[in-house]
């Protein structure tokens, strides 16, 4: 307030123009009203941009954790592939019951690890063809109606409702019809 000049003018008759006075402060006031509203909304503005800057930026680390975090899930998702052919049929021949059960333990550990980690199998034996999870690597002639998944050769996995991996899968393209 320092910076108002109250300047006294005289009339004619050698008296103070208080009308005149009280013009230059109403107008000084209407300069600081407009001042201050101009700097409230500029900091107004400000307040809301830096608001919005620290919400992109935790929604930017959260999407980079979740795809680091997928990325070395996937990576052990090879580890699951590995027991998974390991108890399969035309290995088992070859394992000592022993052997087998402890893969059978440490495999389990491992689904147990994933489905904490938000990690779901996907389901595809039996079901229609998805192209959404699904990966079509084959197309075997079967009874089966076209388009249902015949084999899983591959397993896909999905995490907490995202593709992680597809479903490696071979579908049925209905039996063969005679050729006449």
């Amino acid at each position: 307030m320092d910076d108002i000049e109250v300047v006294e003018d005289k009339d004619e008759a050698g008296g103070v123009d208080s009308q005149r006075r009280m013009d230059a402060l109403k107008n000084k006031l209407r300069h600081c009203e407009t001042e201050k509203r101009e700097y409230l909304d500029g900091w107004q503005r400000s307040r809301a941009e830096l608001i919005n800057l620290r919400r992109e930026e935790e929604k930017r680390f959260r999407d980079w954790k979740a795809r680091l975090e997928n990325d070395i899930i996937s990576q052990f998702l090879s580890i699951a592939d590995s027991f998974d052919i390991a108890l399969g049929d035309r290995h088992r021949e070859h394992l000592s019951a022993e052997t087998e059960k402890g893969f059978a333990l440490i495999r389990s550990q491992l689904e147990n690890v994933l489905k904490r980690l938000g990690v779901t199998p996907i389901e595809a034996v039996g079901r229609m063809f998805d192209p959404k999870v699904h990966e079509a690597i084959e197309e075997i002639t079967d009874e089966a109606a076209e388009g249902i998944v015949m084999a899983e050769p591959q397993r896909g996995y999905l995490r907490n409702g995202e593709l992680l991996r597809p479903a490696q899968v071979k579908i049925s393209k209905g039996k063969e019809e005679p050729v006449k």
